[in-house]
């Protein structure tokens, strides 16, 4: 079992900066692979960023390419979300992700059986 739980979240304006966290408590050594997925009002769930445990691939919705850099820091458990050049439609609850298992790149929620809390981004133009 895994705990996820996110911070950094807040209010910003376009174009303005912020970095998300997840820490992972227990058992955690053989997390293969995490990610950050947000949903807006009204809207499903989508994937932001992933990461294969380790340092492996990474990918990034077509969205957020070139504004948004996933990273981890494995020996603590924590995931991190660079969001820089942030826009009005970036504005949702984040989630943080975790799945066990093979070492491969998850893209869709339904590929992952742990999550966070949420927190909310919102960007104001």
């Amino acid at each position: 079992q895994v705990q996820l739980v996110e911070s950094g979240g807040g209010s910003v304006q376009a174009g303005g900066s912020l970095r998300l966290s997840c820490t992972a408590y227990g058992y955690i050594a053989n997390i293969a692979c995490m990610g950050w997925f947000r949903q807006a009002p009204g809207k499903e769930r989508e994937g932001v960023a992933a990461v294969v445990t380790g340092g492996g691939s990474t990918y990034y919705d077509d969205s957020v390419k070139g504004r948004f850099t996933i990273s981890q820091d494995s020996a603590k458990g924590t995931l991190y979300l660079q969001m820089n050049s942030l826009k009005p439609e970036d504005t949702a609850m984040y989630y943080c992700a975790a799945q066990f298992g093979t070492w491969y790149l998850r893209t869709q929620a339904y590929e992952y059986n742990y999550w966070g809390q949420g927190t909310q981004v919102t960007v104001s133009s």
